[in-house]
């Protein structure tokens, strides 16, 4: 039986690293917001019919979701860089395919694997944030990266439609350079943070089991629980805003696009300073103060939608609620990975494909209503944060001093260190 090791000092992240994995972790943005407006373009040169061309985007989040619960604990076993490098490696000549794709069935093949592999990106530049930053300084860390990776969501769209003249493949094309920056930043600055020592080499059956011990421990499904249903919130405003800010309030497509900018760089600014913050509040209380801050601006945001409220009441509400969303995303996810220290990367995949399973799911519900009220979208923001703050007091109920981790059995490597928990200011 091995023994516990001890505790590793954690070199930090800096301010390089931090934009780089903040890079990393945009794939999803870039690959999916910037060739939505070519979608008639590309279904009139492919021969395509509407639900084919949609294909290629579910191709990419299934891909997506698969490659975090894969790549994730082979980072665990081979350490980060190596794959992180082959990844990123397959996702940029993913793009080139699609960029050369003869037909529609090629391009979905290849936007699958292009999400497959682009998912090391994000499950990677998580685990290697948490193995080089603990506590407070982790919270800082992931308040940051969700500032600068909130950043994506506003340039892709924009980029996209600027392209669109060019043709649908030099919105690939535009991918092909971003996955090889990707790649350039990934080789000349993240490091190996998994030493040999912390590594896991039990294979199928120790991540099986590693999996089984992280959703047993409640203050880790909680905490994954919160991230996730902050996601949701923030899925449903993104799917339901362009009927609800154009159709329901009455503004233009020019107007709808600038709100949405403001409100994205909203995220950006709450992120910063809730980085300011740590330090002088704990993560725990940031996190409630945020959650109750969403929770509260869904609820008036929901009486006004309900009430035919105008523009001018309703955005403000909007673009407070969508920018505190920043304080639960960035703390939920530094408390949880905090409670995964042994199995960063397995721990790091299991929220990821929870955030975007979640984002998948509330994105039709919104819809349910109709093109022309905005009811459904303040339900759900509702009903995201209720569930939100049960999952917070969930992870709440879990003592400092309990792990996650399971006994090793040999050959498997270390055990988790303890968690790390205080509790909110």
């Amino acid at each position: 039986m091995l023994k516990n090791p001890a505790v590793p000092s954690r070199p930090g992240v800096s301010g390089l690293l931090l934009v780089v994995l903040a890079l990393l972790n945009t794939v999803a943005p870039f690959a999916t917001d910037m060739y939505l407006p070519a979608f008639t373009d590309m279904a009139d040169d492919l021969g395509a019919g509407a639900s084919s061309v949609q294909l290629t985007l579910t191709a990419f989040l299934i891909g997506l979701a698969v490659g975090q619960l894969t790549i994730g604990p082979l980072s665990d076993r081979f350490g980060r860089r190596v794959p992180l490098l082959i990844a990123t490696c397959a996702a940029t000549a993913a793009a080139v395919v699609c960029a050369l794709s003869p037909n529609v069935w090629v391009l979905v093949a290849a936007r699958f694997v292009q999400g497959f592999a682009g998912a090391a990106g994000i499950v990677i530049g998580r685990a290697v944030a948490a193995d080089r930053t603990g506590g407070q300084a982790a919270a800082k860390v992931f308040s940051l990266l969700t500032s600068i990776s909130g950043i994506a969501p506003v340039v892709a769209p924009l980029a996209g439609g600027l392209l669109v003249p060019a043709g649908w493949r030099m919105e690939f094309w535009a991918l092909t350079g971003i996955s090889a920056l990707m790649l350039l930043g990934a080789l000349l600055v993240v490091p190996e943070s998994l030493p040999p020592e912390r590594r896991h080499r039990g294979g199928l059956a120790a991540t099986g089991r590693t999996m089984r011990h992280l959703l047993a421990d409640r203050g880790y499904l909680g905490y994954i629980l919160t991230f996730g249903l902050g996601f949701t919130g923030l899925m449903g405003y993104i799917s339901a805003s362009p009927f609800v800010i154009k159709n329901v309030l009455g503004l233009s497509t020019s107007a709808y696009s600038a709100d949405f900018a403001v409100n994205a760089l909203g995220m950006v600014t709450a992120g910063l300073i809730n980085a300011r913050l740590i330090g002088r509040f704990t993560p725990q209380g940031l996190l409630g103060f945020g959650q109750g801050a969403v929770l509260t601006g869904s609820a008036v945001l929901l009486a006004m939608l309900a009430a035919g409220a105008p523009a001018a009441a309703v955005l403000p509400v909007l673009f407070l609620t969508v920018s505190c969303v920043a304080f639960v995303m960035g703390n939920s996810a530094a408390l949880a990975l905090g409670r995964a220290r042994h199995a960063s990367g397995t721990g790091a995949a299991m929220m990821g494909a929870l955030q975007f399973a979640c984002g998948a799911l509330v994105s039709p519900l919104v819809g349910l209503g109709g093109e022309e009220t905005g009811v459904p979208m303040g339900i759900a923001l509702v009903t995201a944060a209720v569930l939100g703050i049960g999952a917070h007091l969930l992870a709440r109920t879990v003592p400092a001093s309990r792990s996650a981790a399971p006994e090793p059995r040999e050959g498997e490597g270390p055990r988790a260190e303890p968690a790390q928990q205080t509790t909110g200011r």
